[in-house]
Formats: structure tokens, C-alpha cells, sequence
């Protein structure tokens, strides 16, 4: 399987050294000493050669990159004027002759215009930031940026400016009046600031983080890294998963891989102009905290030696990243905006995030005299330079090994969260459960499908199995989940659908494509080359993969799916690989049934769904008051309602969970403090109500399995 991926990636890289070589390109083009038109010329042929859907650069592609561009360096519109968006436009419709001429020109303007507006922002925000805040006048800001338009003169620029730094300097008001007012109730002869004072303390954090923002990081920024941006922009344009890292980037993307990060243990993304938490690496910092999620809203960060926090909204994602990393045991202040609306302070000790704690992790519990077992898999995980030695399905297999060792009747597979991963293996790993077959189709462009099959006619397990998927269960774990489904090998259980990315990305080094280049370092780009289909040749890509048990949960009215993003692939369907079902005495129709009936029923559900309603109506609401009483009485207003969902923490079932032997034997002599975290995992199991109908749906999968045997016997 390995060898396959590996013959795809040097079959597209020929195609593309060939392409190159068969075209009017000289070795004179190579040596051009502008590495911006060079880094075009090679970016615009990869995309048009080897990206799975190329898009025609034309009238419509370049309107498209036009706004893209202009709201991923200007998302909130306080840079540009409208003056300035008109004389952009002349280039609205012409983006694609330029890139087909390797032209920088819009590029150029644009950069050119930006610079300039920056220095005007340093003055505007300087400004505004002398004259004290009125928090007593009845006025709004709107957080939706799209609904704004671009300023028409100096005036409105410094309104704009001066509303949207009343806004952010309003939580740091907000956070000295509360402390100041805890500092009374423990001592009451503490003399409280004024609100001069408070104001005054709550403007200067402002200005000392907006200090921060600019002077390290946008006055940092190089012409390559703007250039960069502009790059990525051209790229997004093709898919989502198609993305161009920049040398530096990629060393990030290097190290990511080595094993080892240092910090919080978060993946973040940017996205507009908040930088938003996409996944808790387990066993790490922010996991162990049990304050942070998915989907939060990081909007400050404080290191323990400074006064003041710094204000990360609408900084650059690599930016922000450096003021969250740090050395281990120092301590990093995080002010979170949750999915409801909320703002709360989180203090995280940094630490070495072990990569290994994403690996798979298996736990026993008892449940009317039967014992079950439960793996958790965060990813589909891989050493890329020796899969034999590091995979996820060689670890799965060992863990369904020892499980059985101790008696296991039935097995939980818990996807949710699970982003993906290696293709390799989630073939293998499906292997484990049936005796041969395909599992995934794969198809290139022009090309016929193929079908990756496991080959292996041994079963590790034959037993009850249910698979557990949410709505960020994404690629790899789609194809575990569609393929188990397809077979009716497991019940999946879970989120009305999945992530839906049926895509398959290659990183190819620019470099590698140009001879004697002399320009320096050219980059990496993340290409979409490939789509796989189910064995039954639907595509899970905007679908999904949609659970035989629908249950709701913390994602269920937000977008977070492939379906809501920029620029998605289709949804398409090929034919079906030749595949049997599984033949074993399982009545998955009753059981399933029996499940929905359960689900509908649970007073736990029925809240983590009102909840998830909730949430959903605190995100769209995006006008807050910049009036201070108004806009505490809302904060505090949002609390009182969100105290009704405090249950959803307390929920307890009557389970316990616990280690294996081996881990056990691991415990005595352990000194990376694996037993605190399994038990803090036990813990969350014992409170998990999707984990507790798993169960209950394995009882049932072993009981339709006897009475189908008994069944059988009679007949013959």
C-alpha cells in the first residue's frame, strides 16, 4: 500500500518534470532573477497539471481571486478606502491574463497601496487611543465584517477605527471592573479605582497590545511574506486543501511531523479574522486543562512575566503562534471566546507535546457481566519513513490482541474528532475487521479508479462492532466508518454526517521541479490530486458519511463541515467495487432500531441538542452594545442561560473504565505521568453518553447474534 502512494507521488512528479520539459520554458526562464514571477510560472503549471479539478483561469476565476484577496489582507476593512477599491477593480477581470504572463502587476499596486495604509493605521489607532472611551453612550458594533463597506474618506476611517477599538478596549474595561471588584469583596477597606481610572488602565492594554501587533509582527512582515499570501490566495482558489507553504512555512510543516511540539498542544487556523482552535492534541496541555475546545476563539495571549495580554484578533496565524508557543513550565494566559458567546481566561502550562499521546489508546469496562473494550484513535498516524515500524492499524490490531486477551465480547472504535490521516493505513486497519476486499477507491483525473483492497484473508476481529464519528471526523475516518457501513460490519453512531473531505492532497517541493535555480528556496505546495469514493461508489465528499444512529451534538447547528467552506470539490458518484457483505448472524436492522429508539428518548441528548440550538443562536448574533451596563447585563445575561446546561458536565454513568494489564505493569514504573492522563480519559468515558450507548448497542449486536445462531440451527 505504501508503494502505491509512493508510485502515485513520482508519477505525478514526472508527469509534471515532463510537462515542463516538453513546454517552450528555457533554461534562461529558469534563471530569472524574480523569484515572485518564477514561484508564478511554476505554481500556475502544478495547479493546471496536476490538480485533480483544474479550474479554467478566466474572467470568472480572476473576480473570484480579486475578493478573496482583497478580503484575506483587509478582512475587517481597515486598511483600504473605497477610492482604493476602485482602483483596484481595473484589475477585477485581468488577474488571469496576468498569472498566464506571469505578471505581478495587481500584486505590486496592491502591496504598494497597503504599505501605505498601514502607516496611515498607526497614526489613525494612536489617536484614537489618546482620547478617553464614553462606555455611558448608546451606541453598536457589528462583528460581521461582511456587512460592512469600504470607508469613503479620512473621517469615516477613524470611526471605523475608533468603534472597533472601543469594542476590544471594552473586555480589558470589563476585566479590571471584575477585579476590581473581587479585590474589594476580599478585602473590604481595598479602595476601588474610579472609572477613570478603569477606563484609563483598560485603553492603555489596548494601546500596548495594538503596539505589539504592529510593531512585531506587520512591520516584520517581508515583501516575501506578503507575497506568499498573495500566492496562497491564487491556490485556495482550486479547493480548500490546496494550500502553498512559503519556505518558512514549510519548515513549520517539517517539524510538525518530527514527533515533538512545544506549547499548548492545539492546532489553530485563522479564519476571518479570529484565530480559532480546530483540534485538542491528547495528552497535551490544552486537552488536560478541560477548558479549551474545538471551535473556541482565542482573542488574547498574556505570558506570565508581562502586565498586559496581547490582542491576537486579526493577527497573521504564524504570528499569533509565536506568542502562544513557549518553553515548557512556563505559563501562557489565554482569553477565550467560547462557541456561546462567552469570554473567560484560561492559564495553560506549556509543556513537550509528545505526539505519541495521538495514538491509539484502549480501555476495558464491565457491563452486565461482559466485558468490552474501547479504542480511541485521535488519527490515522504513520511514520512515513518506516510504516512498518509506526502505523495506526499495526497499533489498533495490538490493542483488539490484548483486548481479546482479556475477555473483550464487543468493540467501540471511537472516531469523533478524528481528522484524518495516513490512506495506507485506514486500509489496513479495515482489514482488520473483515477477511478480504476493497475499502477505498481512489481516482486521478483522466485516469480509471483504483481500488485499494485489503488483502490479508485474517480477521483480527469478528466480533460486535460499533464505530463513533462527529462532525470533524474527516477523511481517513470517513473511509473506516463508509467502508465498515457499506459491509455491515459496525453500526456507526454519530453525528448526522461527517466532515465530508473525500479528497487526497501530495506535497510537492517546488524545488524539485526547477533546474539550477538560483532564486533560493521556492516553497512547498499541499496539491488535491486525487478523490476516493466508498466501495459503493458514493463520494463522501459535502456528504459525508451519515450514521445509522443519528444523534445530536455540541456541532449540530454550526458550519464546520466541508460543505461550508470556500470553494469545495463536487459531490460525484463512480461504480461500485465488487464486494460481498458480511456474512455473520448480527441483526443490524433491529439493533439499530432499538438504538434510534433509545436516543430519542434520553433526557442527555435532548439537552446537549437545545444546548447545541443555543450556541447556535449566540454566533449569529453579532451586534453588541457599546454601552458598558448594556453589554454587561448581555454577558451576564448569556451566563444565567447558559447555567441551565451545567447538567451536561455532570451527566455520570454507572461504568467504570479501566486500564489494560499491560498498562497496569506501566503504571508502577511510569515517569511521564501516562497514568493521570488515562485516568483523566477513564473519567471522560464514565460521563460520555454516546460511549454508554455504544455499549448498550454492542449487548444488543450479541444478543441478535444468539438468537440469529439459534435461529440457524433450527432451520437445518
Amino acid at each position: 500500500m505504501k508503494k502505491i502512494m509512493k508510485r502515485n507521488y513520482k508519477v505525478l512528479l514526472l508527469v509534471l518534470l515532463l510537462a515542463f520539459a516538453s513546454c517552450s520554458f528555457t533554461a534562461k526562464t529558469f534563471d530569472d532573477p524574480d523569484k515572485d514571477k518564477l514561484l508564478i510560472r511554476v505554481i500556475t503549471y502544478v495547479l493546471q497539471q496536476g490538480h485533480f479539478d483544474p479550474i479554467d483561469m478566466n474572467d470568472e476565476f480572476s473576480a473570484d481571486l480579486y475578493a478573496d484577496y482583497i478580503e484575506t489582507i483587509d478582512p475587517v476593512k481597515r486598511y483600504f478606502y473605497e477610492s482604493d477599491i476602485k482602483d483596484f477593480e481595473k484589475f477585477k477581470f485581468t488577474l488571469d491574463d496576468q498569472l498566464k504572463a506571469h505578471d505581478i502587476t495587481f500584486f505590486n499596486v496592491v502591496h504598494e497601496r497597503m504599505l501605505k495604509r498601514i502607516e496611515e493605521a498607526k497614526e489613525i489607532y494612536t489617536d484614537v487611543l489618546a482620547n478617553p472611551f464614553d462606555y455611558t453612550i448608546d451606541e453598536e458594533f457589528d462583528t460581521n465584517y461582511e456587512n460592512m463597506t469600504f470607508v469613503k474618506n479620512k473621517k469615516q476611517m477613524k470611526e471605523r477605527w475608533r468603534k472597533q477599538l472601543k469594542f476590544s478596549t471594552l473586555t480589558n474595561y470589563d476585566d479590571v471592573y471584575t477585579e476590581e471588584n473581587r479585590a474589594k469583596e476580599r478585602d473590604p477597606s481595598y479602595v476601588v479605582k474610579t472609572d477613570t481610572e478603569i477606563e484609563k488602565e483598560a485603553r492603555e492594554a489596548t494601546l500596548k497590545s495594538i503596539d505589539i501587533y504592529f510593531n512585531d509582527n506587520i512591520d516584520d512582515l517581508k515583501r516575501e511574506d506578503w507575497f506568499a499570501i498573495y500566492v496562497n490566495a491564487i491556490v485556495e482558489e482550486f479547493d480548500p486543501h490546496t494550500y502553498y507553504l512559503a519556505p518558512k512555512g514549510k519548515e513549520d510543516f517539517d517539524q510538525r511531523m518530527s514527533g515533538k511540539l512545544e506549547g499548548i498542544g492545539a492546532r489553530l487556523t485563522k479564519r476571518m479574522d479570529n484565530i480559532k482552535i480546530v483540534e485538542l492534541i491528547s495528552g497535551g496541555p490544552a486537552w488536560r486543562s478541560k477548558e479549551l475546545e474545538v471551535e473556541d476563539i482565542i482573542l488574547k495571549v498574556k505570558q506570565e512575566d508581562e502586565e498586559f495580554p496581547v490582542n491576537i484578533v486579526g493577527m497573521r496565524i504564524n504570528d499569533a503562534i509565536k506568542y502562544i508557543k513557549g518553553p515548557k513550565g512556563t505559563k501562557v494566559t489565554l482569553t477565550i471566546k467560547k462557541i456561546d458567546g462567552t469570554i473567560k481566561d484560561v492559564d495553560i502550562v506549556r509543556d513537550i507535546v509528545e505526539l505519541g499521546e495521538t495514538y491509539a489508546k484502549a480501555s476495558l469496562v464491565e457491563k452486565n457481566n461482559k466485558k468490552f473494550g474501547v479504542i480511541n484513535l485521535p488519527k490515522f498516524y504513520v511514520d512515513f519513513n518506516d510504516y512498518k515500524k509506526l502505523n495506526a492499524a499495526k497499533d489498533v490490531k495490538l490493542e483488539i490482541e490484548r483486548l481479546k486477551a482479556e475477555g473483550m465480547e464487543g468493540l467501540v472504535l471511537d472516531l469523533r474528532n478524528n481528522g484524518g490521516g495516513s490512506l495506507p493505513a485506514v486500509v489496513d486497519m479495515a482489514g482488520l475487521f473483515i477477511k478480504d476486499g476493497p475499502v477505498v477507491q481512489v481516482r486521478s483525473t483522466g485516469e480509471s479508479k483504483e481500488v485499494l483492497k485489503d488483502r490479508d484473508k485474517s480477521i483480527t476481529w469478528d466480533g460486535p462492532l460499533v464505530i463513533l464519528v462527529n462532525e470533524i471526523s474527516a477523511s481517513a475516518s470517513e473511509i473506516m466508518a463508509a467502508a465498515m457501513q457499506d459491509y455491515k460490519r459496525a453500526i456507526v453512531i454519530g453525528s448526522k454526517q461527517t466532515y465530508g473531505k473525500g479528497t487526497v492532497q501530495n506535497v510537492l517541493n517546488l524545488n524539485n521541479l526547477v533546474r539550477n535555480n538560483s532564486n533560493g528556496d521556492l516553497g512547498a505546495l499541499a496539491l488535491t490530486t486525487q478523490k476516493y469514493y466508498r466501495i459503493n461508489g458514493g463520494s463522501v465528499q459535502l456528504e459525508g458519511v451519515k450514521s445509522d444512529v443519528k444523534v445530536p451534538g455540541r456541532f449540530s447547528f454550526i458550519d464546520v463541515g466541508e460543505k461550508d467552506k470556500d470553494n469545495p470539490l463536487p459531490y460525484d458518484v463512480i461504480d461500485p467495487a465488487d464486494y460481498t457483505v458480511w456474512d455473520n448472524y448480527f441483526d443490524y436492522d433491529q439493533t439499530i432500531k432499538n438504538s434510534a429508539e433509545r436516543m430519542s428518548s434520553n433526557e442527555q441528548l435532548k439537552l446537549i441538542e437545545e444546548n447545541a440550538k443555543w450556541v447556535k443562536s449566540k454566533i449569529d448574533d453579532t451586534v453588541f452594545s457599546l454601552n458598558y451596563n448594556k453589554y454587561k447585563t448581555k454577558l451576564d445575561l448569556n451566563e444565567e442561560e447558559a447555567k441551565r446546561f451545567d447538567a451536561l458536565s455532570d451527566y455520570k454513568t454507572n461504568l467504570t473504565f479501566e486500564p489494560l494489564e499491560y498498562e497496569k505493569q506501566l503504571f508502577a514504573s511510569d515517569t511521564t505521568d501516562l497514568k493521570e492522563k488515562r485516568e483523566r480519559w477513564y473519567t471522560s468515558l464514565s460521563q460520555d453518553v454516546y460511549i454508554e450507548e455504544a455499549l448498550n448497542v454492542l449487548e444488543d449486536l450479541r444478543m441478535s447474534q444468539g438468537i440469529k445462531k439459534v435461529a440457524s440451527s433450527v432451520k437445518d
